[in-house]
């Protein structure tokens, strides 16, 4: 009779080609993480190693026990929690996102991913689903401030950059140490290339393309590469009442032709590269005195590292012909590289069969934000999937996904991991 029983229950358990997610679970878990950094715009501003940061990473920990999980905190601070597979000597597949958001950011940038890669694992756990390989579940620190958790896995954070000072006014190093890692010991969490079988992550466009074409999900070509320099630009400060116009050393003036220029050469090949001044700061910063000095930043992204370099040298030749007409310097510090990342063609055809097994329309599409995924590329296959953003907002209390293409995006990871569960060695 037991026996029958067992027999039974077994038959009502549904097929993989059938498991779905809670959708209700997923977009209620969203609703309270946004709770963590309320602001006053509808969005938040829980920046990377801030006490709002801190307490969500707590909330996020509980519901990965919920999910069976057993969450830990590695050295570089990022949460990994595993599911055991079943297959000797098999290489983990990660999946994940963030949940630190930008200052006065959205409650979708990064908690999509996050609160789905959990709520995948907790529906295999309640559907006694094991797979072959083991699965790692990750919510990455810092990835506004430049991919510092996934960064740090991949082997490619420098000692250098733990001194980066954060939103949060914390250095990196401090960062790390305030949210449970230890930054003496980074090189313990390094992986090589061959060491993980594949990564996957789902995520907000963060653009319109999906939006305006009434498409369900992208499948993500590549991720941009990113560079990005701090610009000095040195004048001479001197009274605004006394200095007559055509002998001033004006490095705001300067800068703000600079800004003009950047534009202008970015635009002026085809391609889809992008290229922003997105931070300015002139000293001494008063009306009646003429700027000695002017900081601000360069950022230029393409999926060809190589077109970045060629405009950046085009900046810099054109930099020094501004200088030139009133007599002021330019200099440049490097702050950050990515590097552009394809995505692996398997991980894409596992994305697409996942999508159009759920009667879902996808597109390849590249991806113009960076992410955490690029990292992990490095070290084996990585594929992304994308869900819509309405209107293209993001960075923004705006930012806006519907309920159903969120469950939809989930239920895509779902059964990708399935399938990249039996398609990679």
């Amino acid at each position: 009779m037991a026996g029958g029983i067992a027999a039974a229950a077994f038959r009502r358990m549904p097929a993989q080609n059938d498991l779905r997610v809670n959708g209700d679970r997923i977009n209620a878990h969203l609703t309270a993480l946004s709770e963590f950094g309320k602001n006053p715009q509808g969005g938040v501003s829980r920046v990377a190693y801030s006490d709002f940061d801190k307490s969500a990473r707590v909330k996020v920990m509980e519901w990965m026990r919920a999910a069976k999980l057993d969450p830990k905190i590695d050295f570089a601070g990022n949460i990994m929690a595993v599911r055991p597979g079943t297959g000797a000597g098999l290489k983990p597949i990660l999946f994940g996102s963030h949940i630190d958001s930008v200052p006065e950011g959205g409650n979708y940038d990064g908690d999509v991913g996050s609160l789905s890669a959990i709520e995948v694992a907790q529906t295999f756990a309640e559907h006694n689903v094991t797979t072959r390989h083991p699965l790692e579940i990750v919510i990455w620190q810092n990835e506004e401030g430049g991919l510092f958790g996934s960064r740090a896995v991949s082997g490619q954070l420098t000692a250098a950059e733990l001194k980066t000072v954060s939103n949060s006014g914390k250095t990196v190093e401090q960062g790390i140490t305030f949210i449970g890692g230890d930054p003496t010991k980074l090189d313990q969490v390094k992986r090589k290339k061959g060491d993980i079988a594949g990564y996957f992550e789902l995520h907000i466009e963060q653009g319109g393309t999906l939006d305006t074409a009434k498409t369900d999900i992208g499948i993500v070509e590549g991720i941009v590469g990113i560079k990005q320099w701090e610009v000095t630009v040195t004048g001479f400060q001197n009274h605004a009442g006394t200095t007559a116009m055509d002998i001033r050393h004006d490095a705001l003036l300067s800068a703000a032709r600079f800004i003009e220029m950047v534009n202008r050469v970015v635009r002026s090949v085809s391609g889809r590269q992008v290229g922003t001044v997105g931070k300015i700061q002139a000293f001494p910063g008063a009306p009646n005195v003429i700027p000695g000095k002017v900081v601000c930043t360069l950022e230029l992204r393409d999926l060809d590292d190589k077109k970045i370099d060629t405009l950046y040298a085009s900046i810099v030749k054109e930099a020094n012909a501004i200088g030139a007409q009133n007599q002021t310097q330019f200099a440049y510090s490097e702050l950050h590289v990515n590097v552009a990342a394809p995505s692996d063609p398997k991980m894409r055809t596992i994305i697409a069969d996942a999508a159009k097994g759920l009667s879902l329309s996808s597109r390849v599409m590249p991806s113009g934000a960076g992410h955490d995924a690029q990292a992990m590329a490095t070290l084996g296959p990585m594929g992304m999937i994308f869900i819509p953003s309405v209107g293209g907002i993001s960075h923004s209390p705006k930012e806006f996904s519907r309920p159903a293409d969120i469950v939809n995006g989930a239920n895509v990871l779902l059964r990708a991991v399935l399938a990249a569960d039996k398609a990679l060695a």
